[in-house]
């Protein structure tokens, strides 16, 4: 067994060796994708590093890499960072926010222009987190406000009494939810959706201390440990109908292990005693059993589908794992967490990582580490938030302290 002096030995070496991946490889790729002639970010890299100027741009993307910018400058202090936050938050301001209609439209051409209208809740999520890191990295006052009209949106058009929809019209009415199902579903509610928004009002609440946000926070922490969380398979459910009755039996370990962190978070920003006390045994226990199920080959395996596992190293799980073990090492003092944590972003930095010059991370590879090179570095899913959050989470907590 491992003495605590060895983690603290561990945990500092973790530190040094994410920010330097941080500044030496995330920052430049991604500096590298602005798009000078049309505004925002080139929204499509190919398997062989080609971008692909014509490409259309999608709002999350876009989204994920306005609070990329704004965090690193949180955690760097670089002032050269603004200037590419500021560029990812005008073109969502001026080309994705809906100003007719309300909300943020799903995608744009590369010229900006308009080409899926559509309104889904987990992309309104993903504003309102920008914005606030945006607003908390420099103080713009425009972006608050904004931030603050997409909480209304997903309030009193996103949100009826089962919980969060998810896919609408540009008008908010019905649409199938093609974007955010897979495995042969068609969800009318995600664990994905609910998830992110609980995320996004964590940050807009650290900020605001608005009273209804954090009200909504705790109504969201209900639905996780209530209608999300499988106390007997020691799970959170993925996919849902209307009325929240789970459709798949599916076990996504990226997801848990990043709930349960992300969870963590929010109620150390709600500063509620009564619901740690109740989140507290949940998300020990996805912990757990990520840990158990998931953790092997130095990795994390991508899911689980009516007993059959997919051995698959996604890029965002091996992040989120990173992550997640880390947290769960910092509440418990549980040196396997700290270890695994380490153990996975060994093989992150092994395998999942590019090494080509102009490269970044490759989307996933074997559980052997053989990446596919096939498949994009950049499109509208592929983005430097979890990554770069991975390096962000780890560089600020340090043995114990708060991160960013």
């Amino acid at each position: 067994m491992r003495k605590p002096e060895e983690h603290n030995r561990i945990s500092r070496q973790m530190k040094t060796e994410m920010k330097r991946h941080l500044e030496e490889k995330l920052l430049p790729f991604w500096k590298g994708l602005i798009d000078r002639e049309n505004g925002g970010y080139f929204g499509y890299v190919d398997g062989q590093l080609q971008i692909h100027k014509e490409a259309v741009k999608g709002c999350i993307l876009n989204s994920r890499i306005l609070w990329f910018f704004s965090n690193a400058y949180l955690c760097l202090g670089d002032r050269e960072l603004e200037e590419y936050a500021a560029w990812a938050y005008v073109f969502l301001r001026d080309c994705f926010y809906d100003k007719e209609k309300g909300g943020l439209f799903w995608s744009v051409t590369c010229e900006g222009r308009v080409e899926d209208d559509g309104k889904h809740t987990y992309n309104q999520a993903f504003g309102v987190y920008a914005l606030a890191a945006y607003y908390r990295a420099f103080g713009e006052e425009e972006a608050l406000l904004l931030a603050g009209k997409l909480v209304q949106v997903i309030e009193e058009k996103c949100f009826d009494r089962y919980g969060y929809k998810e896919a609408q019209t540009r008008d908010f009415g019905p649409a199938d939810n093609e974007k955010l199902s897979e495995n042969g579903v068609l969800a009318d509610r995600t664990m994905n959706t609910l998830l992110h928004v609980l995320e996004a009002y964590t940050e807009y609440y650290r900020i605001t201390r608005d009273l209804a946000v954090g009200e909504k926070l705790r109504y969201m922490l209900g639905l996780i440990e209530g209608k999300i969380y499988n106390s007997k398979l020691r799970r959170q459910e993925v996919f849902f109908d209307n009325e929240m009755h789970s459709l798949i039996d599916l076990h996504s370990y990226g997801h848990d292990i990043e709930t349960a962190w992300l969870v963590d978070r929010c109620v150390e920003i709600l500063g509620d005693a009564d619901w740690a006390g109740k989140m507290s045994p949940v998300t020990a226990a996805l912990e757990d059993q990520v840990y158990k199920e998931a953790y092997r080959s130095h990795s994390l395996a991508n899911e689980c589908e009516k007993g059959v596992v997919d051995e698959r190293r996604i890029w965002w799980v091996q992040a989120e794992g990173v992550t997640g073990f880390y947290n769960a090492w910092q509440k418990t003092k549980e040196g396997r967490y700290l270890e695994a944590s380490a153990d996975v972003w060994g093989f992150i930095r092994e395998h999942i990582v590019d090494k080509r010059p102009g490269g970044e991370w490759f989307w996933y590879t074997d559980e052997a580490g053989r990446p596919a090179v096939e498949a994009p570095e950049v499109e509208p899913w592929k983005c430097p938030y979890h990554n770069g959050r991975m390096c962000m989470e780890i560089m600020m907590r340090g043995e114990g302290s708060d991160a960013p």
